[in-house]
This record gives structure tokens, sequence and C-alpha cells, in this order.
């Protein structure tokens, strides 16, 4: 979900384009992604990943397979540490009809009110692959560091989520 310091920051929510059925299947299991986290799911987050799957695919040691990224996400999934959230944006399948590519905005929360920084603002990439069964898990993710921002954005964030796919 987030990478190097160095990485671009998003600066402003990208226009939606129309997408296709299947386009809307992969942006639907996106959601549904996110809302495992919301939900303090463990076994459904998990249930979202292909089971050689890499997180944080474009470090030096990415994190790979099911068992250890869900391990790993534990104190993220329970929201003790902070609160994450993310929804797409966009979601595109390329010449291949079972590899889908889903990008979108991600907020950290700090359960703190009293926080220095309550609200950090980020971004995810996530590559989704379609199994034999037809359901799409998620084969990559990453994103970009979150930097910190205020309640405003925090709202325009919740504000800017789409609970329904704009298809074509």
């Amino acid at each position: 979900m987030f990478a190097s310091a160095g990485a671009q920051q998003p600066t402003k929510p990208v226009p939606t384009a129309r997408l296709s059925a299947e386009e809307c299947q992969v942006w639907a299991r996106e959601l549904s992604f996110a809302q495992s986290v919301a939900d303090h799911d463990a076994a459904a987050f998990a249930s979202h990943l292909e089971p050689d799957a890499a997180f944080g695919a474009s470090g030096p040691e990415p994190t790979r397979g099911r068992d250890l990224i869900t391990r790993r996400w534990t104190g993220i999934i329970a929201g003790k540490r902070f609160k994450l959230a993310w929804y797409p944006t966009r979601t595109t399948i390329g010449g291949v009809g079972d590899i889908a590519w889903s990008s979108g905005p991600s907020l950290f929360e700090d359960p703190d009110p009293k926080a220095e920084h309550r609200y950090r603002i980020g971004a995810f990439n996530s590559v989704w692959h379609r199994g034999a069964d037809g359901v799409w898990r998620v084969l990559f993710d990453d994103g970009l560091e979150p930097r910190p921002v205020g309640e405003a954005e925090a709202v325009a964030f919740r504000e800017g989520r789409q609970a329904t796919c704009p298809q074509a």
C-alpha cells in the first residue's frame, strides 16, 4: 500500500473514466478488499490475495505469500496502529483478460485525536489476477508513501469514494 518517501505524491483526485463490466468486477473486488480491513477481518483480507502475492512489489524485499502478507498486516487489519482506508479511481484490464491494474488514494488515520499528524494520504497500485475459479485476487501491491494532511483533505478523501463503478 505504500512505498519509499522519495516517491511522487498524489496532488488531487484523478477523474474516473468509464469502465467495462470486467473492469467493474475488479473495482468491486478492490472495494471488498478495503472493506475487509475496515471490518478487521483477516480471513476476508487473505481471501483477496493470490497464494504467491507480493506486497511492497517495487521495494528491494517485497513481502511474499498470502500467509506472510496477512501476518505482517495483522496490526493494520486490527486497526490498532492506524486505520487504513482506500478505494479505486481507476481499474484497467489490458490485452490479457485475466490481469488487471487498480489504483487510487489511501487514507491513514491515527486513532489518537491528539496525534501530531492524525491524517496521512497516499496512493496504492495493485495488480489483480483472475483465477481459474473466476475470482479476482491481488497478485502485486504497492503504493506511495503517505504525506500528512489536515481534516479537510481527509473529508475530501471520504467524499471522493464512489460506491458504484462508473460503467461505460
